[in-house]
C-alpha cells in the first residue's frame, strides 16, 4: 500500500512539473519488499492478493506507462528508515549523508 501511495504522489508531481514544461524520466522507487515490488510488476492477480483494494492496484498503470521504476534495497541498506525508526548513531550518520540532510553547526 506504502508502495502504491508513493507511486500516486510521483506521478501527480510528474504531471505538475509536466504542465511547467519539465519532463522527467522515470522516478526510481526503492522498496525493501520484494512481494510488493512483484505484485506492482506484474499484472497476474493472485488468489491470496484478492483482498488488496482495487485502488492499491494503480501502480501498475504507472510502471506501465514509464512513470515510475521499482528497484529493490535490502531492509538493513534502507535510508528511509531514517523517518521511520529509531538507529544506532552509525546508521544515523550514514543514512543522513545518503539522504543529503545537513543540520546547523553545533548540531549532533
Amino acid at each position: 500500500m506504502a508502495l502504491s501511495d508513493c507511486a500516486r504522489q510521483v506521478t501527480w508531481i510528474q504531471s505538475l512539473l509536466g504542465e511547467l514544461g519539465y519532463k522527467l524520466k522515470a522516478i526510481p522507487i526503492c522498496s525493501d519488499n520484494q512481494g510488493s515490488i512483484f505484485m506492482a510488476s506484474n499484472p497476474v492477480t493472485e488468489p491470496c492478493s484478492k483482498h488488496i483494494n482495487i485502488r492499491y492496484h494503480g501502480i501498475r498503470k504507472s510502471v506501465v506507462k514509464g512513470n515510475v521504476e521499482l528497484f529493490f534495497i535490502d531492509g538493513t541498506e534502507n535510508p528511509a528508515d531514517l523517518l521511520t525508526k529509531n538507529l544506532p548513531r552509525e546508521k544515523f550518520m550514514k543514512f543522513r549523508a545518503q539522504l543529503g540532510l545537513q543540520f546547523p553547526s553545533g548540531s549532533i
